[in-house]
């Protein structure tokens, strides 16, 4: 069984599924029941080493700050348009980038921030801040001022009950009307109408790799799934094709002989 993060594999579902040998993942799997395949004798694997961050994600997060920041997009199609310069966009530099979720991914992403001469502030679970702050960045006093002095915030959290919906409208009303948010996670981490109504009442952007509503998508700035992986990425899932048709070889080989 090859899978994504979306889908729910819980002991129920593995109960019903006797002749199921191997899950494969790409990455994290919060989502698949452990203790229920370890019982029922059934192999997970995943790619994803424990304190190795997603690099694709950091990268393509950090691709989507600058298209934003430096109106490349906008360059680009005024100049397809057989006009020159449209603007300048703004500099990084000396800017607050936000980052909500510290973990491998926010890491990263707070490395590319301090690159850059941006002053990064991190606001996160307690545990979180305070590993933030073992590692030498800034944690925010509060999550008021967090959003109240963030120039950029970039989303680092998986979705779950306690994630869902932990961006509030007033959260993004504290926000500066020039902020952008980039949000490389999941969809749902923002309440939903938030977005919306802080895109509607003048607040700049939203940039995102997540599936979104089509009534945001005929106005706001969109991305497809690209920052899930890179070429590497590629090179593995072939590694991973090469790896079930072993397991499947080595089960007939075992199959047989016994």
């Amino acid at each position: 069984m090859l899978i994504r993060e979306r889908t729910k594999i819980q002991a129920p579902l593995l109960e019903r599924l006797p002749k199921l040998k191997l899950i494969r993942r790409r990455s994290v799997y919060p989502h698949i029941d452990i203790a229920a395949c370890t019982r029922l004798g059934i192999i997970v694997s995943s790619s994803q080493h424990p304190g190795v961050p997603s690099h694709a994600t950091a990268e393509f997060t950090w691709a989507l700050i600058l298209a934003a920041m430096r109106q490349i997009p906008q360059q680009i199609a005024s100049m397809k348009a057989g006009r020159w310069q449209m603007g300048t966009g703004a500099s990084l530099h000396g800017k607050t980038l936000g980052i909500s979720g510290y973990g491998r991914i926010g890491g990263a992403v707070a490395g590319f921030g301090r690159a850059f001469g941006m002053r990064v502030l991190i606001w996160a679970r307690e545990e979180s801040r305070a590993r933030a702050r073992a590692d030498g960045w800034e944690t925010a006093a509060s999550k008021e001022a967090f959003f109240e002095q963030c120039d950029v915030l970039t989303l680092h959290m998986r979705l779950v009950d306690a994630t869902r919906g932990i961006i509030s409208e007033s959260d993004l009303k504290r926000m500066k009307p020039t902020a952008l948010i980039v949000n490389t996670s999941r969809a749902p981490l923002i309440q939903p109408g938030a977005l919306v109504n802080a895109l509607n009442s003048g607040r700049q952007a939203l940039l995102r790799s997540t599936p979104m509503k089509l009534s945001l998508c005929a106005t706001h700035p969109i991305s497809p799934t690209a920052g899930i992986s890179g070429m590497e990425g590629e090179r593995s899932t072939v590694s991973e094709r090469r790896m079930w048709t072993f397991f499947c070889s080595i089960q007939s080989l075992s199959a047989a002989f016994w």
